[in-house]
């Protein structure tokens, strides 16, 4: 199976009349374009199965940015997403397009894709804590290296009932002002440990999220969110939006 890896679809479209164009999320080589060509076509074995969250064997060819699929295979049948646990999906792999560098590896990342949408599908529950999990596990392979023990002001470790405000490129320094970038010890256990026990903490991981994901996503909205909000008034009405703040 030389130069066959693993690997997920991202985001497809069209591509002529018979070809795909396709965002590939792979074990080795991270996000990879390829052109997938005559994949459209009635005749292709690969038609159906070059879709989102079906675990792909795949290999491709080619120098340029864009290259030329050589063969895919589907490991298994895609995982079974559907309703709001569909929508969260679509985010997650609208944040890996949005936010991943074209071939620059992220190995352990890919696992933890896998074990997003593996949640995301077994449906049990809110989808809210895989979502914040993942979303912490990217930001720390991306870099973005925060203390969450630790005030960054004197160094000591952070109390549960303190209030800290969060500072880019500094930390969370201890203060008695409160605001949205304000966070307790306690959530800032929670999300040193990516665990929510109870409803206030996974409110203040999704509020740190936003604020550490804002640089990397820019201002341009997320289209996985725009689609949620067609699809939510006529599903659950109280259900949160995957990307909102």
């Amino acid at each position: 199976m030389e130069g066959w890896q693993r690997a997920f679809v991202l985001h497809g479209r069209p591509w002529s009349e018979t070809s795909l164009l396709l965002d590939l999320f792979s074990e080795q080589h991270g996000r990879v374009r390829v052109l997938a060509k005559g994949a459209r076509s009635k005749r292709s074995s690969l038609k159906g199965a070059l879709q989102p969250f079906t675990p792909l064997l795949v290999r491709w060819g080619g120098r340029g940015e864009v290259k030329t699929l050589r063969g895919a295979e589907p490991v298994s049948l895609a995982l079974p997403l559907s309703g709001t646990s569909l929508y969260c999906g679509l985010y997650v792999n609208e944040l890996l397009s949005r936010v991943l560098e074209h071939e620059t590896a992220f190995s352990e990342l890919f696992f933890d894709y896998l074990h997003c949408i593996q949640a995301l599908a077994a449906d049990a529950g809110s989808p809210e804590p895989a979502l914040r999990r993942f979303e912490l596990a990217m930001l720390g392979h991306l870099g973005y290296g925060v203390d969450f023990l630790h005030c960054a002001g004197s160094g000591e470790e952070v109390a549960d009932g303190m209030t800290y405000s969060y500072r880019e490129e500094k930390g969370f320094i201890a203060s008695l002002v409160v605001g949205h970038r304000s966070f307790t010890g306690r959530h800032l256990r929670a999300l040193y440990q990516r665990e929510f026990p109870d409803a206030d903490t996974l409110r203040a991981a999704k509020r740190f999220t936003r604020i550490a994901l804002k640089p990397y996503l820019g201002g341009k909205p997320l289209k996985s969110t725009e689609l949620f909000r067609q699809f939510l008034p006529r599903k659950r009405p109280d259900a949160a939006l995957p990307g909102d703040e």
